[in-house]
């Protein structure tokens, strides 16, 4: 199967992107997101071969830009949105409300109420009073279960906040049908930043035994939302993107036979890489004379776009103008006046040895979670400028 592979032993000369040749021909005034939808395009293209019949619902929250949403409009994608603002700029970029889902699990009932008059018909729900709220502001909506499910094998697993217990979802398909509801099938979510297709084996086992308990009771299901976990590279080995779909509709075939609608929702791993940030060097420095690594501090940090580097959980590349050069560890740091805007400590990066301020810096594959995540400018620092190429 082919992959994307990574050796930490030594820095790499990796060929650059559109966007990194784009990041270092040009000068920025501040931080700034630079996204080449075409890169979108083929990550969607390699998708959608690998998934086949299954429907691509992008996950707004990854990166609402409007131009990726027009982009994956005019490819026929749908959308999966957390909240009216999500709902409203699709519909902007001229999806129809059929190819929306309101995907989240807790939502405000004016929101509904206001969903369900534009046209969304396919809400996401996971409790009593959530049916309650649909029933009442979005009669005879279809609606999904999420369960919970269990899988340590995801960067950042997404368990507990979304979704109930599998033995709860025979219970939540009779209430919605009591309120006149048409429960139509589950949801789940295998965890952000899975790497490999053969990860979801376990947590497609889970859901495929309280599919077959719900038809045994005699409850119709026609649709199955795999959710997200799509994977982008960050430096680990990660399947490449058709190959890892199709093995992953595989596994859901063996699992769960002929299902009239699947839904998938890749998000990270339709535009993270699609995406780089231009960064600066601001500070270089010692604690000590007998300190083993310097600390580089950048432009950027966890409150201004970075917040994945919480836990180390999700591990950055960098280029510079400097990587001809020797390079060393480091800690990387952001530039806020908050002792937690720390990014990488426990797992120094390797940098080139000779960086100093003003030096310009390179993050990659930042197109999800990064534009989103920085749109409150703490401590002063501007939220990321986007850049569309």
């Amino acid at each position: 199967m082919n992959a994307y592979v990574a050796d930490f032993s030594a820095p790499k000369d990796i060929s650059r992107s559109r966007v990194e040749e784009y990041i270092f021909a040009n000068s920025f005034d501040r931080p700034t997101l630079v996204i080449d939808t075409d890169r979108v395009a083929r990550q969607f293209r390699a998708l959608r071969a690998g998934l086949g019949q299954a429907d691509i619902h992008y996950a707004v929250k990854a990166n609402p830009a409007p131009e990726i949403l027009h982009t994956l409009v005019g490819l026929g994608s749908h959308f999966d949105a957390a909240s009216r603002v999500e709902i409203e700029m699709c519909l902007a970029q001229g999806a129809r409300p059929e190819q929306v889902s309101f995907g989240n699990t807790i939502k405000k009932v004016s929101d509904i109420a206001w969903a369900h008059e534009v046209g969304i018909n396919l809400f996401a729900a996971d409790a009593e009073e959530e049916l309650e709220k649909l029933a009442e502001h979005a009669p005879g909506a279809q609606v999904y279960i999420r369960l919970i499910v269990e899988n340590c094998q995801a960067d950042w697993p997404l368990t507990r906040k979304f979704g109930c217990a599998g033995d709860k979802a025979p219970a939540l398909f009779a209430y919605a049908k009591e309120l006149g509801l048409k429960p139509v099938g589950l949801s789940f979510h295998v965890g952000s930043q899975t790497r490999r297709a053969e990860m979801w084996g376990d947590v497609l086992d889970q859901v495929a035994s309280v599919w077959a308990n719900l038809k045994s009771e005699g409850h119709a299901l026609d649709l199955l939302n795999i959710g997200g976990g799509f994977p982008a590279f960050y430096g680990q080995a990660i399947d490449a993107p058709e190959a890892y779909a199709r093995q992953v509709m595989e596994m859901v075939q063996a699992r769960f036979g002929d299902v009239a609608r699947v839904m998938a929702e890749p998000g990270r791993g339709l535009v993270a890489e699609a995406g780089a940030i231009a960064a600066e060097v601001v500070l270089v420095s010692k604690k000590s004379e007998n300190d083993l690594h310097r600390w580089v501090y950048l432009d950027i940090g966890r409150f201004s776009g970075l917040a994945e580097t919480e836990g180390e959980a999700i591990r950055y590349q960098f280029a510079t103008q400097r990587d001809h050069e020797a390079f060393a560890p480091c800690v990387l740091a952001g530039p806020s006046c908050d002792s937690a805007d720390v990014l990488y400590e426990r797992r120094p990066v390797e940098l080139p040895v000779g960086l100093k301020s003003g030096d310009k810096v390179a993050i990659r594959n930042c197109g999800a979670y990064t534009s989103t995540y920085a749109s409150v400018g703490f401590n002063g620092f501007p939220p990321l400028d986007v850049v569309v190429i």
